[in-house]
């Protein structure tokens, strides 16, 4: 029975995880970009920007995964006090995401835009390591990693996709189509960002509320 439960509270955390991550990335404005930059390019030097944009993608997140803990350690954060600041700015990632963001980026040579904009900020931008960071400092311990990192590869395995057979995603949904999916998302990652600062608040609750009454008695 423990077991079940187990395997249950596994699930649904990992399938938090890939819903979070996915929508925080928003792989659609990648695939956008990626079309738009790569007109004109050939198959290999196509292929090339995805895998070197994704690797980088994938090494800074995992990096951020394993060392969220440590963050906190050094800088004495406590994880209701990032996971209301987290919160905060996912909420103005939410905003950005209503206008134009990713849209307009010079194209300045190959490895300059698999870096710039494709890992950063489009994959791996402010708002999905900030949700990596706090999805990884859950309480499940090592489960909360391999659910955070099944997210991850999820998300990059979704943008890679989409950047291999973007022009024929065009062609098939058209431009229009993927700057709706967008504003689609805005209100999934809104969800996310208040209920990060709801937890923050319900875990600093106890702290708080103890501090008062020290006060209190002082």
């Amino acid at each position: 029975m423990d077991l079940m439960a187990e395997v249950a509270g596994f699930v649904g955390f990992t399938l938090v995880a890939i819903a979070s991550i996915v929508a925080v990335m928003n792989p659609a404005s990648t695939v956008a970009v990626y079309t738009a930059l790569t007109e004109g390019m050939g198959w290999s030097e196509r292929r090339m920007i995805v895998y070197t944009s994704m690797k980088i993608a994938f090494i800074v997140l995992v990096f951020f995964a394993l060392t969220g803990q440590l963050i906190f350690t050094i800088f004495n954060i406590t994880v209701p006090a990032f996971q209301i600041a987290g919160g905060i700015l996912l909420v103005s990632v939410a905003t950005g995401m209503l206008g134009t963001k990713g849209e307009i980026f010079p194209a300045a040579g190959t490895e300059n835009i698999a870096v710039v904009p494709l890992a950063f900020p489009l994959s791996c931008g402010p708002g999905t390591i900030t949700t990596v960071i706090l999805l990884a400092s859950g309480p499940e311990g090592i489960i909360s990693l391999v659910a955070v990192f099944i997210g991850i590869l999820v998300a990059l395995g979704i943008s890679y996709v989409g950047m291999l057979y973007g022009p024929w995603i065009f062609s098939l949904i058209g431009e229009e189509g993927l700057r709706v999916v967008p504003k689609l998302m805005v209100v999934i990652v809104l969800a996310i960002a208040i209920q990060f600062i709801i937890s923050g608040i319900a875990a600093a609750m106890p702290q708080l509320l103890a501090n008062l009454d020290l006060t209190g008695l002082v």
